[in-house]
């Protein structure tokens, strides 16, 4: 039996799965909250610190943040966030 999916590429094998928006969007999150925690930790800015700087109320805003598996992040809160690091949010579609 040949193996139906040699020669395709692994988005097509999530597309065909059903999987390839949810996959994505969970690559996505998990790359935002590294980056986040990697620019943190090269700051020295404790999770206290970075939530004054973000200028929110609850740590639980910036707990979902970091948290790789939680998607309920909204632009808003990447805004701030990338303010209080001194950096520009910048989405774009490719």
């Amino acid at each position: 039996m040949k193996n139906k999916h040699v020669g395709s590429n692994f988005d097509d094998f999530l597309k065909q799965e059903g999987i390839l928006e949810e996959t994505t969007a969970a690559a996505t999150k998990r790359v935002i909250a590294y980056r986040v925690r990697q620019i943190m930790k090269k700051k020295h800015l404790t999770k206290r610190a970075m939530t004054e700087r973000m200028g929110i109320k609850s740590r639980i805003q910036l707990d979902r943040l970091l948290d790789p598996s939680n998607a309920s992040v909204t632009l808003l809160t990447l805004d701030k966030a990338a303010q209080a690091l001194g950096k520009r949010l910048r989405i774009q579609f490719v």
